[in-house]
């Protein structure tokens, strides 16, 4: 089965560099079949016959033992990244081709509250939807202006988020 592995925290702003030929080889070593990688941002495309629970096991502890710290991991299948895809929540959202779009890739789903929460911050400029363990953002200002930018996914929700932009979204679908 094909899966997709989204480091969080890596090669940004300077910090927790990995190289990707070097990510490509962490993970053929830990056993995983056509691996690719994409953009700098800690994307990994690979064919395991394991489940998500514990390939993102085996790829944190992996990982670990080789860069010498914890990365979090968030694994999604080709069926769920299709989905995403399918499931674009803002089509009728006016002007929203302008907008940035960005899919936040979420640990586990979160607690129906704290997605009311969450949701309860959307306006004109800036929106947030939450589809099980996945969340939407569309955005009308830069990504370091919003809300989304300043973190406050974890802290509402409680759980583990890393962030794509929607053509990364798509472009790793291909590859």
């Amino acid at each position: 089965m094909t899966y997709f592995a989204f480091l969080k925290g890596v090669n940004v702003s300077g910090h927790r560099i990995i190289k990707m030929a070097e990510l490509k080889v962490m993970f053929e070593d830990m056993g995983f079949k056509y691996v690719r990688t994409f953009i700098q941002s800690g994307n990994v495309v690979f064919e395991s016959p394991a489940k998500a629970d514990a390939l993102k096991k085996k790829i944190e502890a992996g990982l670990a033992k080789t860069l010498g710290y914890s990365v979090n991991v968030i694994i999604r299948s080709k069926d769920e990244m299709e989905k995403i895809i399918k499931d674009y929540p803002f089509s009728k959202v006016k002007g929203h081709e302008e907008c940035k779009i960005n899919i936040g890739y979420l640990d586990s789903i979160p607690g129906k509250s704290a997605i009311k929460e969450l949701e309860s911050v959307n306006n004109d400029d800036e929106m947030f939807l939450v589809k099980g363990n996945n969340l939407y953002h569309l955005c009308r200002k830069s990504f370091q202006d919003s809300l989304l930018g300043k973190n406050i996914v974890e802290k509402r929700l409680k759980v583990i988020c890393t962030v794509r932009n929607w053509n990364t979204t798509n472009k790793i679908q291909k590859i």
